[in-house]
């Protein structure tokens, strides 16, 4: 009926699905090969007065990790809007429900916008949870006892980072390209729309730049504690050993079975022991000094 859109939201790895879109809806095959590979790198562009779309966002399904991504292919040609995905999404549930409310979309662009407003605005939530992750690492920055499993999570959010600027990076230039090169079906207030999500991206891209060098900041400083903390053991092993060498030394020239020694021509004399112990701990006493002089206690 005039004024309506039909909206189907298929799995794009169904069997001959390729096929179907070429026989059934009458796309084009290279677009409808394109709309059921694997390649979902970001992009978008006009064909003829369609437009086509392939848009990425972060996969909360269980189990998942932020850094893996789940895709969202479109095509629209004003009267019908086609989406297609690999792994369930939560983005196209979302507009359904508005619709259904009464609240959704009422045109082809509106529906474009709002699934990809959906998709970059559910980027939030995992954003706000590594920021609050390194939040809790930063508190407990004075407590070295599990400095090995904070290293571990840092780096876990610093590759989370890296790999959310790598993935949304370039759906920054396929935003664009919607808002500048969209058939005329898409109106001047969905063009605005797209602006405002695409500088939504941006300041989200900004938020995970911040998150990245915090946790590399975080990973330096406690790298750094940790290397403090082990030179300051082997300072203290070498001390101990320094201040120890020279007794030892001692004790075994005077552990040799030859004569000279003091007083050993005397069975059971005490001063030889004395003797012995004594100049043991005028060393360690000199020895002590000169490290207190010299600055290395």
């Amino acid at each position: 009926m005039p004024g309506e859109v039909l909206w189907l939201h298929l799995d794009r790895v169904s069997e001959g699905m390729g096929e179907w879109l070429q026989s059934e809806l009458l796309i084009a095959e290279p677009i409808a090969e394109l709309l059921t590979s694997d390649d979902t790198r970001p992009r978008a562009f006009r064909e003829g007065d369609a437009l086509v779309a392939t848009l990425r966002g972060i996969n909360f399904n269980p189990g998942a990790d932020p850094e893996d991504m789940v895709s969202l292919q479109m095509w629209s040609d004003g009267r019908r809007v086609i989406t297609l995905r690999r792994n369930p999404s939560q983005t196209p549930r979302d507009v359904l429900a508005d619709v259904d409310a009464g609240k959704g979309p009422l045109d082809a662009g509106g529906l474009v916008t709002a699934l990809t407003e959906n998709l970059v605005h559910r980027m939030n939530r995992a954003i706000v949870d590594m920021n609050d992750e390194i939040d809790r690492l930063e508190e407990h920055g004075d407590d070295d006892s599990d400095s090995e499993v904070r290293l571990r999570k840092i780096a876990v959010i610093r590759r989370n980072c890296l790999a959310l600027q790598r993935h949304m990076g370039p759906q920054h230039v396929a935003l664009e390209a919607i808002r500048h090169d969209a058939p005329a079906w898409f109106e001047e207030h969905d063009r605005r729309e797209i602006g405002e999500t695409i500088a939504l991206l941006r300041r989200f891209l900004d938020d995970i730049d911040v998150s990245k060098e915090s946790a590399v900041v975080l990973m330096d400083e406690l790298r750094s504690r940790a290397l403090a903390r082990s030179e300051k053991t082997n300072r203290r092993l070498t001390l101990v050993a320094t201040v120890f060498l020279p007794l030892s030394f001692l004790v075994g020239l005077f552990g040799i079975n030859v004569g000279g020694m003091p007083w050993a021509e005397i069975p059971g004399h005490p001063r030889g022991f004395w003797f012995v112990t004594g100049l043991c701990l005028v060393f360690a006493a000199v020895t002590i000094w000169l490290f207190r002089r010299w600055r290395w206690l």
